[in-house]
């Protein structure tokens, strides 16, 4: 039903292109209106209540109020709205979150860099990779290896990093041939029959050995990985993969950037993503819970072998030639260093470690053995299920039917928003501070949302159950 005319539903309709939309869909039916947070809660427009199951786009950690990140952007407001960090200049929100992020690195890290998101996160991480080997003396050594399903952003150069088919088609992307894709690691659907975990993950990385050797050891500069890939599919990275990634990319010279925009700060089980899977990265990306997503801001740190080359390129041409005007900015940068600071007292990864395999089994126990799930996974507070049409033969839906936006609108009818990803998979990553019981609502209005889906697909005689 097209909503009334004086609805803020109409006014959206007149005057907002929303990203990810069908938007002759969204036309016909208008978009839910969301008014006001409240702990792991958001409300609507006409006061009803919904558990947010992917605390946003995977960001909220704090949930959707918290009157100390409040008072700290207000505090900076009045004291310094806004400087840059252009030419040597500096304040001290921007001096004190660079030190704790320092300081809470999963590696020796130098430097810390600052953007406005993810996106711009990785397409300044790609940038320094060139500067980089131009200053060193490789100017050669340029492309960039990522995965299928990957997800690093949607500016052109992150979007060219990323491996989804819908942030390529009609954007012309990926923009240039340095950027390349390798296999998608995800057991269920990638290995062979009988294959083990650890022998698709060697097969995997022999992949990708094959593929450097045959562009030329002497051109393949990076390699982008996030810990386990989200917004592809939530895929968990198989036993054995980032050892044998990394030891290919130590063979050949190739660093190593990880996007922890997604498992930083806690999600999965340990401050950041890289000392869940034993990764020491040359790099890494950060965004979303960094601020608790309360102001925008993001991070690329980088170890001192990448400083030193980016410090030598602009000694040669008198700058190091990229920024933003609010890189740095003092008022996000103030809500993050409060941010950080009560992820501290709060024990956010000792919470995690608690609540996380509660919610993992809560998962597997509600689902595991429903007809239309294929699988169940994730780790930490990052989770999936990805329903098939046929379970015995793992396949999935004719994407066509838009189950899983379907299954999105169960879920907002039982009190739930979930997130739709590639091959019909239902995302969980809500808000770090979800309680055990708070996970025992999400689980039971997401079991609820798919029984009624289940009953609608056997009348359509679209699933084999």
């Amino acid at each position: 039903m097209t909503p009334p005319r004086n609805s803020n539903a109409a006014r959206d309709i007149a005057h907002v292109l929303h990203p990810y939309t069908d938007h002759r869909a969204h036309a016909a039916n208008g978009p839910l209106v969301i008014a006001r947070g409240e702990g792991v809660r958001v409300f609507d427009e006409q006061g009803k209540e919904y558990i947010e199951a992917v605390a946003g786009l995977w960001c909220a950690s704090l949930g959707f109020d918290n009157k100390r990140l409040v008072e700290a952007a207000h505090a900076q407001m009045k004291k310094l709205p806004f400087y840059h960090a252009f030419t040597a200049k500096s304040h001290e929100p921007m001096i004190d979150l660079s030190e704790m992020l320092i300081e809470r690195s999963p590696c020796p890290m130098s430097k810390v860099f600052y953007a406005n998101s993810g996106s711009e996160a990785n397409d300044t991480a790609i940038k320094m990779v060139w500067y980089f080997n131009n200053a060193i003396g490789r100017p050669r050594k340029k492309k960039i290896i990522s995965r299928l399903k990957a997800y690093h952003g949607i500016t052109i150069a992150a979007g060219s990093l990323t491996g989804l088919p819908a942030n390529h088609r009609m954007f012309d992307l990926p923009v240039s041939d340095r950027f390349l894709h390798v296999s998608t690691p995800h057991h269920y659907h990638g290995a062979q029959p009988g294959e083990t975990e650890e022998a698709y993950s060697t097969r995997l990385a022999a992949e990708l050995e094959e593929t450097i050797l045959r562009e030329d050891p002497e051109t393949v500069a990076a390699f982008f990985a996030e810990p386990v890939m989200g917004a592809g599919g939530v895929m968990v990275p198989p036993a054995g993969y980032f050892e044998k990634i990394q030891a290919v990319l130590r063979k050949y010279d190739v660093l190593f950037v990880a996007d922890e925009v997604i498992c930083g700060f806690g999600r999965t089980g340990n401050y950041w993503g890289s000392q869940t899977y034993s990764i020491t990265p040359d790099i890494i990306t950060c965004a979303k819970a960094l601020s608790a997503s309360f102001l925008p801001i993001s991070a690329i740190i980088i170890n001192d072998r990448v400083f030193q080359g980016l410090a030598d390129g602009s000694q040669t041409i008198g700058t190091w030639g990229h920024g933003f005007t609010y890189s740095g900015h003092p008022v996000p940068a103030a809500v993050a260093v409060e941010t950080l600071r009560i992820y501290d007292e709060i024990d956010i990864v000792g919470h995690v470690r608690r609540t996380g395999p509660h919610m993992q089994a809560k998962l597997r126990e509600a689902f595991a053995d429903h007809p239309l799930v294929g699988e169940v996974r994730g780790v930490g507070m990052v989770g999936a299920i990805e329903l098939v049409a046929d379970k015995k033969a793992a396949k999935n839906f004719d994407p066509a039917l838009k189950v899983g936006g379907r299954m999105a609108k169960e879920g907002e009818n039982a009190g739930v928003i979930l997130r739709t990803l590639a091959n019909d998979t239902i995302a969980f990553s809500p808000p770090l501070i979800m309680t055990a019981e708070e996970i025992d609502q999400m689980i039971e209005r997401t079991s609820k949302a798919l029984d009624a889906l289940t009953v609608a697909l056997r009348r359509e005689s679209l699933a084999v159950v």
